[in-house]
């Protein structure tokens, strides 16, 4: 058995069930849950956490289960990362806050420091920090405005950006996100994706079509010269984990620079070291006019920020950019810890070796069961795709069954997709190999299970 210390007790790295899943004392704290929260509040697996580090969540039944979500790609450096503890922990006990807008502290620039350092590039960089991914495309999308002054913001099929009104209108999924909270900010136009596995005249032509299409009715139906930002994500997360096949993305930042439109890399999901390098730009040396992070930048305390080419960033007047919490020291000092394990554990590395492990293994297995109609990822950011057999028709409903299965096996997995219909794969980056390979057996068996004839 492998533990890891995460600031606290060692906490065992082993799967291990000692009640059904949920366990009697989480579904008794789901029923305190029910009363008092809201029901648009959802949630995947009702069991309630006490403990987590490395590649474990326990619950309070005592039951141990293998992580491959990450909280949705936060606690890439593991929950409770000792050096994220440690910094943030001692941030505490001198101050919890102060608004950097008011009085500023040391930590804030450090972090922004840290961001013009590892965000891709060598202009001169600056940053705002803000307190959640939507945020920060919304600021994003302001600053564009602000320095183009211009309107429109290009967004694509299958993205997500966020939940406030304006990344609603950029989001393209209705439900959840968008039913019945409009109207929605104006000046959003869609494109379509880049997405090999469903494209009409097949894979091998999706990137120049696809970039054709998008170019074409830019110019078109909104007019190059209107248009602030262009924003995508590198790999695309609730709508897929959608990986654009290469040329695609240089063909639209190179597009967007020969017209003065901003490029915005929303890195929320994809950032810091989860697609195996810092930023999943860097595949094809893609480099941003702005850059979008949140979700791993501060080993799960609320923190993104919006770096970019200097001259941009600094479009905005003065206190058009900010917000009271933006740039929380402790969440700064959660950040620099983080960046600290990153770096000190190499682990890009880790997340092209969970790929290594994860891809071939996942392949055998869409070998043996034709439900699986498309395995796809990079580093520690894998999914499949799940159809009815001989066809490319969505099968939500498998994919909610399997992801069940894997939780009352002890194994957190997610879905994602515009239908309903990819198992989405987002481990730790810290976790073991053993842990990993466990989670494939589960996974594997729940197939075995679910598809038998």
């Amino acid at each position: 058995m492998s533990a890891l210390s995460h600031g606290g007790p060692t906490l065992p790295q082993e799967r291990r069930l000692v009640t059904e899943i949920p366990g009697p004392l989480s579904r008794e704290l789901f029923e305190r849950r029910n009363a008092v929260v809201a029901n648009g509040v959802s949630t995947t697996l009702p069991v309630f956490v006490t403990q987590a580090g490395g590649g474990v969540v326990v619950d309070v039944d005592g039951n141990s289960l293998i992580d491959f979500g990450s909280g949705i790609a936060v606690t890439s450096v593991g929950n409770s990362a000792e050096a994220v503890v440690n910094r943030a922990g001692e941030q505490l006990r001198r101050f919890t806050h102060t608004c950097f807008m008011v009085t500023p502290y040391e930590s804030y620039v450090a972090v922004c420091e840290q961001l013009a350092e590892l965000t891709p590039g060598d202009h001169p960089k600056k940053s705002a920090l803000f307190n959640s991914g939507a945020e920060a495309v919304e600021n994003a999308v302001k600053i564009a405005r602000s320095y183009t002054k211009r309107q429109a913001v290009v967004v694509f099929d299958h993205g997500y950006h966020g939940r406030t009104n304006l990344t609603m209108a950029l989001t393209a999924k209705n439900m959840p996100y968008k039913d019945g909270f409009g109207p929605f900010a104006p000046e959003v136009y869609r494109m379509p994706m880049a997405y090999p596995f469903h494209w009409p005249t097949g894979p091998e032509n999706c990137a120049e079509e696809a970039a054709a299409q998008v170019i074409s009715q830019i110019e078109k139906q909104v007019g190059a010269t209107n248009v602030a930002a262009v924003v995508i994500e590198p790999i695309q997360g609730e709508g897929g984990f959608i990986e654009p096949p290469l040329g695609f993305l240089p063909r639209i930042a190179e597009f967007c620079t020969a017209n003065g439109i901003v490029f915005i890399a929303d890195e929320i999901q994809t950032g810091f070291c989860r697609t195996g390098d810092w930023f999943a730009v860097e595949h094809e040396g893609v480099v941003p006019d702005l850059i979008t992070t949140a979700k791993g930048l501060a080993g799960g305390l609320p923190l993104a920020g919006v770096t970019g080419r200097a001259e941009i960033m600094d479009a905005a007047h003065a206190g058009g950019l900010g917000g009271t919490y933006g740039g929380n020291p402790v969440a700064c000092a959660g950040a620099l810890g983080a960046i600290e394990t990153m770096r000190g554990q190499d682990l890009p590395a880790a997340a092209r070796r969970i790929g290594e492990i994860m891809l071939p293994r996942l392949n055998k297995m869409a070998a043996r069961f034709p439900q699986i109609g498309d395995v796809r990822g990079r580093g520690a950011m894998i999914a499949v795709e799940l159809v009815k057999p001989g066809t490319k028709e969505p099968d939500a409903a498998l994919t909610g069954q399997i992801a069940k299965a894997c939780h009352a096996q002890g194994v957190i997995v997610l879905t994602c997709g515009t239908y309903g219909n990819v198992l989405r794969f987002l481990p730790p980056l810290v976790i073991g190999e053993d842990l990993l390979t466990e989670g494939l057996d589960v996974i594997e068996g729940a197939f075995e299970q679910l598809t038998a004839a």
